[in-house]
């Protein structure tokens, strides 16, 4: 009996060290690392470079109109607002004194127009006289001499009517010198389009902008039928972009909305601004025309420019590769972390495209700033895994 109550107790007692111990393990066990994983799967990845300050909508056609010459203003045919049409006079100054000019001009024009029908008329008849007393001297009915004297009158008066007529073109510079002139105080629509400001009211003294000064423009006409958007790019990011890439752009005024477009014009030198990046800008068409429609000149404009495109590619979080093209893959076997080294494609902000490294199904880690997160770590997937959209 003895031995074998020694042996029970001894039994026992195993017992109770292997519990103990196993109780120690459980406590000092390594605990799983919560992670967030998400599923390689395939998809579409684009490549595509952003203006890194905001662009904004411009007008194909906008002037910004002044007077050439400074007066009182007279005239305002306008208000802001307004559309108006090419060749329509937007704004007088006074000038009575130019349109006395043309006034004068026009009748010196007249004048010489009627000097040259008498001086041609005469010139004419003296002609025809000189011819009837060379034709009298041959019967023997006037002498040489008064023939000589007849085709010396028919000459001078020839050269007066040919005089004349060069009066008249001296007479119609000065018309349209007197014109030009007159012009000069007279603004007038180039195109077609909408009045967005007006500078001056009437009774106003309006100057035109010195040489190196810019002063207001009186009159600020846009055609608001053609708009595109100039995004600055940066100058690393410009040889990438091309004339004809497509391009989405997003307006800040108006969220949630997209607008296609692409690259039409692509500027041939960097810009310099003190403080900011050296940028270039990019000019981009609406694809659509008809959508840019009542969308409003100035506003801030970002331009996203597609610059290659990979369909239905093997693909992962950008924001889940490490230094080095590496990512942790998951091994459910084990709920360990490997590190896999990957060949990338064309990337953006989002995905990058997988070339070889990881296959369709398997999971990464996108919780990269957790504590612990790293190569051999036990881990446990937490309620943020997901799948890639």
């Amino acid at each position: 009996m003895f031995p074998s109550a020694m042996r029970a107790r001894y039994l026992i007692l195993l017992v109770l060290i292997l519990g103990i111990g196993a109780g120690v393990w459980w406590v000092k066990r390594p605990k799983p690392i919560p992670v967030v994983l998400q599923t390689v799967d395939r998809g579409t990845v684009e490549a595509t470079v952003s203006n890194t300050r905001a662009g904004e909508i411009e007008a194909c056609q906008r002037a910004k109109l002044s007077t050439i010459a400074g007066g009182r203003i007279e005239f305002i045919g306008v208000a802001e607002g307004d559309h108006v049409s090419k060749g329509q006079v937007l704004m007088r100054l006074w000038n009575e004194d130019a349109a006395a000019q043309v006034v004068v001009a026009e009748r010196q024009l007249d004048t010489a127009q009627k000097r040259v029908s008498e001086a041609c008329t005469i010139a004419a008849n003296a002609q025809r006289e000189a011819k009837r007393q060379e034709a009298l001297n041959a019967k023997g009915f006037v002498s040489k001499s008064a023939v000589q004297a007849a085709e010396t009158d028919a000459r001078a008066r020839t050269a007066a009517c040919q005089s004349a007529r060069t009066a008249i073109a001296t007479a119609e510079a000065q018309v349209d010198a007197a014109r030009a002139t007159n012009e000069r105080t007279v603004l007038i629509a180039p195109f077609d389009g909408t009045i967005a400001k007006i500078e001056g009211k009437l009774g106003e003294y309006t100057t035109p902008s010195p040489p190196g000064v810019a002063t207001p423009p009186a009159i600020d006409l846009i055609d608001e039928t053609c708009l595109y958007v100039k995004a600055p790019m940066d100058e690393v990011d410009a040889p990438r972009i091309k004339v004809g890439q497509p391009v989405r752009i997003t307006l800040d005024a108006i969220s949630g909305q997209t607008w296609a477009g692409k690259v039409r014009r692509i500027a041939p030198y960097v810009q310099a601004i003190e403080k900011q990046a050296r940028t270039v800008d990019v000019e981009v068409d609406f694809a659509n025309p008809d959508e840019a429609r009542g969308l409003l000149v100035g506003y801030s404009a970002d331009a996203e420019v597609v610059l290659d495109v990979a369909q239905d590619t093997l693909r992962v979080p950008t924001a889940a590769l490490r230094e080095g093209n590496t990512v942790l893959r998951f091994n459910p076997a084990d709920s360990t972390l490997e590190a896999r080294t990957i060949t990338p494609g064309i990337a953006n902000w989002e995905y990058t495209e997988v070339k070889d490294g990881l296959a369709d199904g398997d999971r990464i880690v996108t919780s990269l700033e957790r504590e612990g997160v790293e190569a051999g770590a036990f881990v446990t997937p937490d309620d943020g895994s997901r799948k890639a959209d």
